[in-house]
């Protein structure tokens, strides 16, 4: 039995999830668009912070309605999840990348699609790495070879 993730593996999670994303964008995109490493390191960092206060808005707001009507959880309904999500996490993201790059929003959407592509893989892969080290590290817990 896996054990249930506890706050502040959460706060982990989500800091090295967009670390590693940070990472990995701001150089490539600073190359992409001809701009400034300091500049795209600073806009990436901003839609990651959108993305994180986005997630807990939207999530909140997703349960709240999922208790009122008694939703469940199926394969439909977490795809218009996801769906709703992204949607809001474009609506939110492509005008303030427009602004910060002095770009048209055509543009910023063209790049928003872009990072789009990005970060399926990298989420994947991320989710892959994360679910292996974690069970190798509570595997390691209980034999006693790591302190909780």
């Amino acid at each position: 039995m896996v054990p249930e993730k506890k706050l502040w593996e959460r706060v982990l999670y989500a800091v090295c999830y967009e670390f590693i994303a940070l990472v990995l964008c701001a150089p490539a995109l600073a190359w992409a668009m001809d701009k400034p490493l300091a500049q795209m390191g600073a806009l990436t960092l901003a839609i990651s912070l959108i993305a994180m206060a986005w997630n807990m808005v939207y999530n909140a707001g997703f349960e709240r309605l999922e208790r009122r009507y008694g939703w469940q959880r199926t394969p439909p309904m977490r795809m218009a999840h996801a769906f709703g999500f992204e949607g809001g996490l474009v609506l939110l993201v492509v005008p303030f990348v427009a602004w910060w790059l002095h770009i048209s929003l055509w543009e910023a959407l063209v790049l928003d699609i872009g990072l789009l592509l990005f970060f399926l893989p990298y989420t994947y892969v991320y989710n892959l790495a994360y679910d292996r080290i974690r069970a190798r590290w509570i595997a390691a817990r209980r034999r006693g070879a790591c302190p909780e």
